[in-house]
């Protein structure tokens, strides 16, 4: 489980994976959908295979990757089983509550800011 958690770490893994749960893709459908050079993305897909995240499907010279759903089921079927549903719920609206904060704070400073500015002028 630590290689699953290992390879989500990379927000271009995530990217990759985000793409793979509405299509299979090749490396060039992905690469074109996301701002990575292609000799990068060879190291990216290796670690989501060794994560066991991606299987690949090789026809030719063509590689497809698809998202490997069994794996992404158990891990978060674990993450349930350590916090609980309720927690994740708990989770979701600390996060509600942070974003909000956090657009309070910012609206304050950029008022607090503007009386600065107006003081200056005086």
């Amino acid at each position: 489980m630590a290689d699953v958690f290992q390879a989500l770490s990379s927000p271009v893994r995530r990217q990759i994976l985000a793409i793979l749960k509405d299509n299979d893709c090749t490396a060039g459908d992905i690469s074109d959908q996301i701002d990575v050079a292609k000799s990068t993305l060879s190291g990216h897909f290796n670690v989501l295979k060794a994560a066991d995240l991606v299987v690949t499907l090789k026809k030719g010279t063509t590689i497809t990757y698809s998202l490997n759903i069994s794996v992404v089921e158990e891990m978060m079927s674990g993450l349930f089983n350590i916090f609980g549903k309720e927690q994740v719920g708990k989770l979701d609206s600390a996060k509600s509550s942070s974003a909000e904060s956090t657009s309070a704070e910012s609206s304050s400073a950029k008022s607090t800011s503007k009386s600065s500015d107006n003081k200056e002028l005086l």
